[in-house]
C-alpha cells in the first residue's frame, strides 16, 4: 500500500490488491515525501531510531514558535468547528462524516496550509527544528483529513462522496505541488546537506534529507517556465484519471449480477457459496431466497466469483462469469481503455520533462532496483517457473480427460479442473478447511503469534472509538503493559460500496511532535481492510485458507507501522521504506500460516471445537506448492507487462495496450489469453495505485521475505525459545528501523548477510528448475 499496502493479483485476473496499491482516489504524485502526509501516506514508508536533536539556533527558536502559533491557531479553529472532518484526533469521527463535510473542511485546511507555507518560506532556516519539524506540522493535519476522506471513499463509496472528492482534489493537488516545488524549502535542505550540520545528523536524519532532495527534484522543483506549467498540468490530470479509473472499475464490478433460479445451474457449488448467493439475492429484493432452493445471486466480487470458477459444474456459467470478469470496465460509460492510454502518455511525458528516458526509470529512481535488475529477476523467475507451468496445464488436461471431459480445456475450465485434481491428489479442498478457519479463532491465533514473535499483546477495544461500519473491529496493541498502537479491522466484502482487494494504510503515524500527556510520541494508528466471505446466517465468517493468508499479510504491513521505534514522523512506521522492500514483513507473515504451532492456535472447528486433524494439516502442507509454477508465472506476466508498458510502449502508434500484452503473453503464459481479454482495464495496481512500474516489487520483496523466514527455519520452528529470540530480532530490525536505514542494510542487520533467492525457489518448489 500505501498509499496502502495491497496484496498482489492472483488467479483469474482478480485483484486481492495489497498496498498495495493505494486507494485509487489518492493523487498519483508519489515522489515527494513531504507531500506523503497529504495523501493516505503508505507510499512514503519509513522509519527511524535516532533521537538526536541538533543544536537549535536562537533564530530557529523564534521561527518555530511563530510557526507553531500559526498551526496551533489553525488547529483551535478546526477543533471548534462543527464539521467532524475538522476534529483533530488520531481517531476520526468516521460515523458522522458525510460527503457534505468534505469540500468545506478540506478547503479550510488548504487555506491554513497555504498560510503555514507562506510563514515557513519567509523565515526558513536550514536546521532540523527550523525546517524539518515545521514541514511535518504543515503536512500532518491536512494529510490525516485527506486520508480519512480517501479511506471512506474506498470503503463507503457514494455518488455524493465522489463528487465532493472530484471538486476539491484539484485544489489539494495544487497546494501539494506548491509545497513540492518550493525553492526556499528546497534550498534549505541543500544547505543542511552542504553545511556543518550534516556531519552531526544521524543516519536516519541523513536519509530524510537525501530523500527530500531527491523527491523535490522528482516533484519538479528545478523546472521553470513552460516545463513547470506543463508538469503541473500533468499532475492534475493524472490525479483526476486515477480517480476515474477506480470509479469505472467499481461501477463495472457492481453492474454485473447473475441471478439463477434452477438448482441444476448451481450444481457443484458448496453450501457456503450457495448461502452467500442466497443472502445476496435477499439483499437484492428476493426475500424468499434460501441456500437450498434459491434464487442465487452471483457477482464479480471475489467471495462470490471465486467459488463459481472453482466449483461450478455448469461450464456455461463459468464461461459467462470469466468473460465478464476479464472485460470489466472496458466498454460503455465505464470504459477504462482511453483512461489507460492517457495515463501512459502523461506518465511518459512527465518522465521526459524530468530528464528520464521513460516512466519506468523515473519510478525506479526511488526504489531499490533499477529497470535492468528488476527485469533480470523476472526473467530468472520466468525460466524457473515456465516448464513447471506447462506441466501444471498438462496435468489438468490429462485429469479432465480421465474424468470423461471431452471439451478442449479453456481458461474458464483450468481452475475448476485444477481444483478437482487437487482434491484427488491431496484429498483436500477449501470447503473442507473452511470450518476450521472461523474469523474469531483466526484472529486469536494471529494475536498469539504476534505475542510469541514480537512480545506484544493485542486486546479488543470495540466501542471505544467511532467506526465506519457495524462490522468494523477496533484493537489496542500493548507493549510491556502499555499502549503502543491501535488498529481498525474491516474484514468483510461489501460490493455495493467497498472497493475490492485487501490493504493496510495508516490513520496517523508515530511522531514526537504530536505527543500528548505523558507519552513521548503520538501513538500510531492503522486500518486493515479485507474483502473476505461475510458471516452467513448464524455461522461466523468461515474463511478460505487464502483469506487467512491475506489477513496475515495485511497484519504484517500493520506491524511495521505500529511497532516502529522511530519518533521522527517523517520516517516512522511504514514511511520511507523503498517500495520494492515494503512487502517484506507482509509476505513474511504468510509463511506462518503453514506452521503447525501457529495453526494449532486457531485451526479449530467452529462447531465441535476439535483442532484440525494431523492428516488434514499434512495434506495442506503437501499442497502448498501445488501449481506454484503457474502462480509464479502469472505474477511474472503482470510484472513484465507493467514494466513493458512503462518503459517501451507509446500509445497512439497503431498498437494497443492489449496488443502489447498479448505479445508479452507468448513468453509468460502457457495458455493464450482470449482476444477479448481486457484485464488491463481492471489493473488498478498500476493505473490507480502505487505500483506503476513497480508491480515487480512483490517478487523482489518475496526474495527478502522468504530469506527472512528461513532464519526461523534455521533455528527450528519447533524450538519456541529460538523462534521467540529470532522474532525479537526481526521486530528490532525490520519492523523497528524501517525507512530510517537503507533496506539492504536493515536486512543484513537481521539476517547477518545479503539476501539470496534460494529460499524463495525452495518454498515455491522450483529450486530444481
Amino acid at each position: 500500500m500505501n498509499q496502502h499496502r495491497d496484496l498482489p493479483l492472483v488467479q483469474f485476473n482478480i485483484s486481492f490488491n495489497t498496498r498495495h496499491s493505494q486507494p485509487a482516489d489518492q493523487d498519483p504524485m508519489n515522489t515527494v515525501s513531504l507531500r506523503s502526509f497529504c495523501t493516505s501516506s503508505s507510499q512514503f514508508l519509513s522509519a527511524r531510531r535516532a533521537s538526536f536533536r541538533p543544536q537549535i539556533a536562537p533564530t530557529a527558536v523564534r521561527i518555530v514558535r511563530q510557526f507553531r502559533g500559526i498551526v496551533n491557531s489553525a488547529m483551535t479553529q478546526s477543533a471548534d468547528a462543527t464539521n467532524p472532518l475538522l476534529v483533530d484526533s488520531p481517531f476520526p469521527e468516521w460515523n458522522t462524516i458525510d460527503a457534505a463535510h468534505v469540500v468545506p473542511a478540506i478547503r479550510q485546511l488548504l487555506d491554513e496550509t497555504n498560510g503555514a507555507i507562506d510563514a515557513l518560506e519567509k523565515n526558513v532556516e536550514p536546521t532540523w527544528v527550523g525546517l524539518v519539524e515545521p514541514l511535518e506540522r504543515i503536512a500532518d493535519r491536512l494529510g490525516r483529513a485527506w486520508g480519512t476522506v480517501s479511506h471512506l471513499k474506498a470503503v463507503k463509496d457514494t455518488e455524493a462522496l465522489r463528487k465532493a472528492v472530484e471538486e476539491v482534489q484539484p485544489e489539494k493537488v495544487k497546494v501539494m505541488l506548491r509545497l513540492s516545488q518550493s525553492k526556499p524549502i528546497y534550498e534549505a535542505f541543500k544547505a543542511i546537506k552542504d553545511g556543518d550540520l550534516w556531519n552531526s545528523l544521524s543516519v536516519a536524519q541523513k536519509r530524510i534529507v537525501d530523500g527530500e532532495l531527491r523527491d523535490f527534484v522528482l516533484g519538479g522543483v528545478a523546472l521553470e517556465g513552460a516545463d513547470k506549467e506543463r508538469f503541473n498540468e500533468i499532475q492534475q490530470e493524472l490525479s483526476k484519471l486515477s480517480t476515474e479509473f477506480s470509479n469505472n472499475l467499481l461501477d463495472a464490478t457492481k453492474a454485473y449480477k447473475k441471478l439463477l433460479t434452477d438448482k441444476a445451474d448451481v450444481e457443484g457449488l458448496p453450501e457456503s457459496a450457495l448461502a452467500l448467493a442466497a443472502q445476496q439475492a435477499k439483499g437484492d429484493g428476493h426475500e424468499e431466497a434460501t441456500a437450498e432452493h434459491g434464487p442465487w445471486l452471483f457477482t464479480l466480487d471475489f467471495p462470490s466469483f471465486f467459488p463459481v470458477m472453482t466449483h461450478a459444474a455448469n461450464r456455461s456459467l463459468r464461461e459467462d462469469m470469466y468473460r465478464a470478469n476479464i472485460t470489466r470496465a472496458s466498454s460503455g460509460d465505464s470504459d477504462n481503455t482511453p483512461v489507460i492510454d492517457r495515463i501512459l502518455s502523461l506518465r511518459q511525458e512527465k518522465a521526459k520533462i524530468l530528464g528520464f528516458a521513460n516512466f519506468a526509470e523515473l519510478s525506479m529512481a526511488s526504489k531499490m532496483a533499477d529497470l535492468k535488475s528488476a527485469e533480470e529477476l523476472l526473467e530468472k523467475l520466468r525460466k524457473a517457473s515456465y516448464n513447471a507451468a506447462v506441466q501444471d496445464l498438462e496435468d489438468v488436461r490429462k485429469y479432465a480427460a480421465e474424468q470423461g471431459c471431452t471439451d478442449e480445456i479453456q481458461l474458464w475450465d483450468v481452475t475448476y479442473w485444477a481444483e478437482r485434481l487437487k482434491e484427488a491428489k491431496y484429498s483436500i479442498s477449501d470447503e473442507e478447511l473452511r470450518p476450521y478457519f472461523a474469523l474469531p479463532n483466526v484472529l486469536d491465533g494471529l494475536f498469539k503469534l504476534a505475542k510469541k514473535l514480537y512480545d506484544v499483546d493485542i486486546v479488543a477495544a470495540d466501542g471505544q472509538v467511532p467506526v465506519w461500519d457495524k462490522d468494523v473491529r477496533f484493537f489496542e496493541v500493548r507493549k510491556e503493559g502499555k499502549p503502543k498502537a491501535y488498529f481498525y479491522l474491516d474484514p468483510y466484502s461489501r460490493p455495493a460500496e467497498k472497493r475490492g482487494g485487501a490493504w493496510m494504510d495508516e490513520v496517523c503515524s508515530q511522531s514526537k511532535l504530536f505527543a500528548e500527556g505523558d507519552n513521548s510520541v503520538r501513538l500510531p494508528v492503522a486500518h486493515m481492510v479485507c474483502n473476505q466471505t461475510p458471516p452467513v446466517g448464524d455461522a461466523p465468517s468461515l474463511m478460505t485458507f487464502r483469506e487467512v493468508e491475506t489477513l496475515f499479510h495485511e497484519f504484517g504491513h500493520a506491524s511495521q507501522h505500529m511497532l516502529t521505534e522511530q519518533s521522527e514522523g517523517l520516517v516512522a512506521g511504514i514511511r520511507g521504506v523503498e517500495w520494492d522492500a515494503v512487502e517484506l514483513p507482509s509476505q513474511f507473515m504468510e509463511n506462518f500460516c503453514y506452521d503447525r504451532a501457529t495453526l494449532d492456535n486457531f485451526a479449530i472447528h467452529y462447531k465441535t471445537g476439535e483442532p484440525i486433524p494431523d492428516d488434514l494439516y499434512q495434506k495442506l502442507l503437501a499442497a502448498r506448492t501445488y501449481r506454484s509454477g503457474s502462480m509464479t508465472l502469472r505474477q511474472v506476466h503482470f510484472a513484465t507487462t507493467d514494466l513493458e508498458l512503462h518503459a517501451r510502449f507509446t500509445p497512439g502508434q497503431g498498437e494497443s495496450v492489449f496488443d502489447r500484452e498479448a505479445k508479452i503473453a507468448k513468453n509468460t503464459t502457457v495458455i493464450a489469453p482470449l482476444p477479448t481479454d481486457r484485464f488491463l482495464c481492471g489493473f488498478s495496481h498500476i493505473f490507480a495505485g502505487g505500483y506503476s512500474a513497480g508491480y515487480y516489487s512483490y517478487k523482489w520483496a518475496e526474495v527478502l521475505s522468504a530469506d527472512a523466514f528461513s532464519a526461523f527455519e534455521d533455528v527450528g520452528l519447533e524450538n519456541e525459545d529460538k523462534v521467540a529470540e529470532t522474532g525479537r530480532r526481526f521486530r528490532e530490525t525490520v519492523l523497528a528501523l524501517g525507512g530510517g536505514l537503507e533496506p539492504l542494510e536493515v536486512f543484513r542487520q537481521f539476517r547477518g548477510r545479503a539476501p539470496t533467492e534460494e529460499a524463495l525457489l525452495r518454498h515455491s518448489g522450483l529450486a530444481a528448475n
